[in-house]
């Protein structure tokens, strides 16, 4: 396997909770999203992956979108939790520790006879 499908693979597995995470905080607008996501090289996305992602999110009704004016140029549409998108973030949360817990220890492991 080339070392970019596996980042890619594990980056799409990862993008929607990211995305919960940040929108959980505050609501936000897209692009927002996309340049709090370039903070983190591993983490940065296009805007042509993240909107259909939004949409995807927003149609599975774990997110809900509102406009809002902006001083700085044209109305924005701001994305933030729904109670399905909180449960959903809050069951994620916790497989994620469980799922970073796991692979921290069998990193630790390295060939010993029990963990």
């Amino acid at each position: 396997m080339e070392m970019t499908d596996w980042t890619s693979q594990v980056r799409r597995g990862i993008m929607e909770f990211c995305i919960l995470l940040l929108v959980s905080r505050q609501p936000r607008y897209g692009y927002e999203l996309v340049t709090l996501l370039e903070k983190w090289e591993q983490l940065a996305i296009t805007e042509g992956t993240l909107y259909p992602l939004l949409r995807r999110m927003q149609k599975d009704n774990y997110l809900e979108s509102f406009w809002q004016g902006s001083d700085y140029g044209p109305p924005r549409k701001y994305y933030s939790l729904t109670a399905a998108g909180a449960v959903l973030l809050e069951t994620m949360s916790s497989e994620w520790s469980l799922l970073s817990f796991a692979v921290d220890q069998i990193q630790l492991y390295r060939g010993e006879d029990h963990l």
